[in-house]
């Protein structure tokens, strides 16, 4: 077996990084924007891999561990947002929570 490159690996966390970047940016609903936080995440615990992996060190994987408990606090949380937008505004829309009051 083959092992990956650890340049391919760090090329493949900027483009995921990039993917949900643009996807937090364009993106209205807050479902997809979670999702898309999600995978920023996600591409920033392969990176620490990669970089772990490149330098010979079991610090990127102990990284990426503390990387998915805060995904996992950002889930609940992110959830707990939603639901109560929802349930405020009737509907996903991020654009129409921006609405100030008092």
């Amino acid at each position: 077996m083959t092992p990956i490159a650890p340049e391919h690996a760090v090329a493949l966390a900027a483009v995921l990084f990039l993917l949900g970047l643009i996807g937090v940016l364009v993106r209205r609903n807050a479902i997809f924007v979670l999702m898309s936080l999600e995978i920023m995440i996600n591409a920033t615990g392969l990176a620490f891999v990669a970089a772990g992996a490149a330098w010979g060190q079991p610090d990127g994987q102990v990284m990426f561990l503390f990387i998915l408990s805060m995904a996992a606090a950002e889930v609940s949380v992110g959830l707990a947002l939603v639901l109560r937008m929802y349930s405020r505004f009737k509907t996903l829309d991020t654009d129409a929570a921006d609405t100030m009051r008092g």
